[in-house]
């Protein structure tokens, strides 16, 4: 096809008034043979300049980088992970005045005003559970937490595994969900979940967390708004959809009363959980609230959690762990120093000897050969416990002579 510039086209038009019985027959066939000449950029002021491709590419760039995630059975590479938490941390500005909450700033600063009073009657009807468990679900927050970075996802997201199942892996719906997500058997399958007779992975912690992290990127990149994620993860994708078609309007305040009551409710109940485990407030007075769940425990926080950094959490694995293992015995099998696995497991041996179980977390390499070596680590760990005891007794018959 011919490409006619501005002045080509004046040249052409200059040609047809000086011949006027071409001028019907030219402008008759202009359109077909010219394409329109629109500049790449448009100029809108002096210093300001909007490019039409990146206009027309930012979601497609950002769809294509969450394909990609979802699609490949390999680590998340560490530039799509910086990609993805710059732009999904924008998918809570219907909730946050920041886009994310940040525990040192009061907490009604910053939350949406609507979400004040939506989450009262919830608070009321379960404060004392959700208290209970802001401290016995410490160590799987820190499990999720440490999968959700992986992803670029925001670690809030952790709270919807409590309204789904109060973090059980016993969970079971009367419908079929079962596990800390609620995984459906065919979503379950969907994310790379082996469900059969023999075995079901939707109640592993650690799988079923990582094809959560990937079905909620599908959602988000479906609706670009983790409100209305949340509401889909409850209802269904179809919902929602039906639901921003009738209100026109993208925003869940806007939308709400257009969704199911359940699915509403799922996201009442989002806001209220996280308020009460980040501010551990039960009165709604949000005005109160400047607490950071991380720093509470039943004992000293500082014993139970992990302080990593970010570079830290991009190259962690968790594994569970119960039973006597001991971590100088595993600090020196996988060839750490004691400070380092500390560092990633604080208060290991005191937690496991409570008889709780502990979410273990070392760096990629080091847990590959815990995993390999780890009932010869059991074994050298309940030797060690017993030779304890038999030196201890001896030592006490000793002083009673």
């Amino acid at each position: 096809m011919l490409r006619f510039t501005p002045k080509k086209i004046q040249a052409v038009l200059k040609l047809a008034r000086l011949m006027p019985g071409l001028f019907f027959i030219i402008v008759i066939l202009l359109p077909f043979f010219a394409e329109a000449h629109v500049p790449s950029s448009l100029q809108i002021s002096g210093d300001t300049i909007i490019t039409k491709e990146k206009i027309d590419t930012s979601n497609k760039v950002e769809n294509k980088v969450i394909d990609e995630v979802i699609e490949s059975k390999k680590p998340v590479k560490k530039d799509q992970v910086a990609y993805l938490s710059k732009v999904t941390q924008y998918g809570f500005k219907d909730l946050f005045k920041n886009y994310s909450y940040n525990s040192a700033i009061p907490y009604s600063s910053q939350v949406n005003p609507h979400a004040e009073t939506y989450m009262q009657d919830y608070l009321q009807a379960h404060q004392g559970y959700l208290l209970k468990l802001r401290q016995t679900g410490l160590p799987y927050f820190n499990l999720i937490d440490g999968i959700l970075v992986k992803y670029g996802l925001p670690q809030e997201l952790k709270y919807l595994a409590v309204i789904e199942s109060d973090l059980k892996t016993t969970a079971l719906s009367p419908k079929g969900a079962r596990g800390p997500w609620q995984f459906m058997p065919y979503t379950a399958k969907d994310y790379g979940l082996v469900v059969n007779q023999n075995e079901d992975e939707r109640v592993d912690y650690y799988k079923s967390t990582n094809a959560a992290a990937k079905y909620l990127l599908s959602l988000y990149k479906t609706f670009k708004d983790w409100l209305l994620v949340i509401a889909a993860y409850n209802g269904g994708e179809g919902r929602v959809a039906s639901a921003i078609k009738k209100s026109g309007s993208h925003n869940f305040w806007d939308l709400q009363y257009d969704l199911p009551e359940e699915s509403r409710n799922h996201v009442k109940k989002f806001i209220a959980t996280h308020y009460i485990m980040e501010t551990g407030n039960t009165d709604g007075n949000v005005g109160n609230s400047n607490f950071n769940y991380s720093n509470l425990s039943s004992t000293d926080s500082s014993l139970i959690t992990a302080h990593l950094t970010a570079a830290e959490k991009l190259n962690v694995d968790s594994m569970q762990v119960s039973g006597r293992y001991n971590a100088e015995v595993i600090a020196k099998n996988v060839s750490m120093e004691m400070a380092d696995f500390a560092h990633y497991n604080p208060g290991f041996d005191n937690v496991l000897a409570t008889g709780a179980n502990y979410i273990l977390q070392l760096p990629s390499e080091k847990m590959a050969e815990f995993k390999a070596k780890k009932y010869t680590i059991l074994d050298e760990s309940v030797n060690q416990l017993l030779g304890s005891v038999v030196k201890d007794s001896k030592t006490t018959v000793q002083s009673k002579k």
